[in-house]
């Protein structure tokens, strides 16, 4: 009876059972050794033990609550650059033990670079009280802010984030907020260089902004400085509506050894097929500083891989989801630029493109 006891005893306490301990039990649950009672012995003690893992593995299970992911996104879902970004997203989640529909649930909205969609978007995602919210560009950002400052956003792809108003200090942003910048400014003087040395002889390069957005006009002032030593002389073209720009480029256009630099913001993805129409319209060499305008047919970009923004973003999601604070997290410039050149579009445009240059390019279009 002791025996018996202390194995209930070692049950309920679920610590280690050996049989050799209790052999006077094991022999009274063991009056023959027929096959048939073996095995009921073995029951036994495999029940001893199951007992012993159901409440762990509850225990295990109530710590491993499924987590919420919510994902606004400043783009189109056919948009040709979604696919790659999500899924690099989903895939960086995963080798960090986070996998969709298993111990995480990710809602994905999309945003399309209209403000009051977004902003639709934002409230929604809001609503659903999600352990933190990936933000995919400035617009996103600003409608998130509108409707939260608890809820933990990881932001990639914006180009100012303290002169947009959300953050006040890169190395600690506070608050609810970090993630990863597009550019750093000194970045878009190589974008004239490019263009240079495309086609040394350009005098004259317009540049085309969103004059409302600090960003461009930051954009400007990196690319104006490189002007000089250069030897050319800079304009600004204002992304407004496609009457516009339609007019300014025709106009800028008329004289030769001229080219265009076209700065990546909301307006200009919305404008991005005629602006690229418009230049092999009129002949004119023009720079991007985004993959997806070369591959849309632009002739050469340079700028950082959105997509590795992403694969970072998950990094900086499983820490919040381990416990850190956005707040606590430095927001990182891109540390990945690509290269591309689109070589149908400079034989359009009857240009040899150095071979120094195609030698350094990370993909070239044919």
């Amino acid at each position: 009876m002791q025996r018996a006891s202390g194995v209930l005893l070692a049950a309920a306490r679920c610590t280690p059972f050996r049989p050799s301990q209790f052999p006077d039990l094991i022999l009274a649950l063991q009056p023959s050794l027929s096959p048939g009672r073996v095995m009921r012995r073995r029951e036994f003690i495999a029940g001893i033990g199951l007992s012993c893992a159901l409440p762990l593995t509850a225990r295990a299970q109530q710590r491993e609550r499924m987590r919420h992911i919510g994902v606004l996104m400043n783009r189109a879902a056919e948009n040709p650059e979604s696919p790659g970004s999500i899924a690099a997203f989903k895939q960086s989640l995963e080798q960090l033990g986070w996998t969709d529909g298993n111990n995480v649930r990710i809602e994905i909205r999309w945003g399309a670079n209209d403000v009051e969609l977004e902003r639709g978007y934002a409230t929604e995602l809001a609503g659903l009280a999600p352990d933190v919210i990936l933000a995919a560009g400035t617009i996103s950002v600003a409608a998130l802010q509108r409707v939260t400052r608890t809820v933990p956003v990881v932001f990639v792809a914006v180009s100012d984030p303290v002169g947009a108003g959300f953050i006040s200090n890169l190395a600690h942003p506070g608050g609810n907020l970090s993630g990863f910048m597009l550019f750093e400014y000194s970045l878009s003087g190589k974008w004239l260089e490019l263009l240079k040395q495309i086609v040394p002889g350009t005098m004259q390069a317009a540049v085309l902004r969103d004059a409302t957005n600090p960003a461009g006009i930051a954009q400007f002032g990196a690319i104006r400085s490189t002007a000089s030593s250069l030897g050319v002389d800079v304009t600004p073209i204002d992304v407004h509506d496609d009457a516009e720009i339609e007019s300014a480029i025709a106009v800028f256009a008329r004289d030769t050894n001229r080219g265009l630099i076209v700065t990546p913001s909301a307006s200009e993805s919305g404008h991005r097929d005629l602006i690229i129409a418009l230049a092999a319209r009129h002949k004119l060499p023009a720079v991007y500083g985004f993959r997806l305008n070369t591959a849309a047919g632009g002739l050469i970009s340079y700028g950082p891989d959105l997509i590795d923004q992403f694969r970072h973003a998950a990094g900086y999601i499983d820490r919040i989801l381990k416990g850190d604070k956005p707040g606590d997290l430095p927001v990182q410039a891109p540390t990945k630029f690509e290269l591309v050149v689109n070589l149908k579009t400079a034989k359009a445009l009857g240009l040899a493109m150095p071979q120094p240059l195609l030698a350094s390019a990370d993909e070239v279009i044919e």
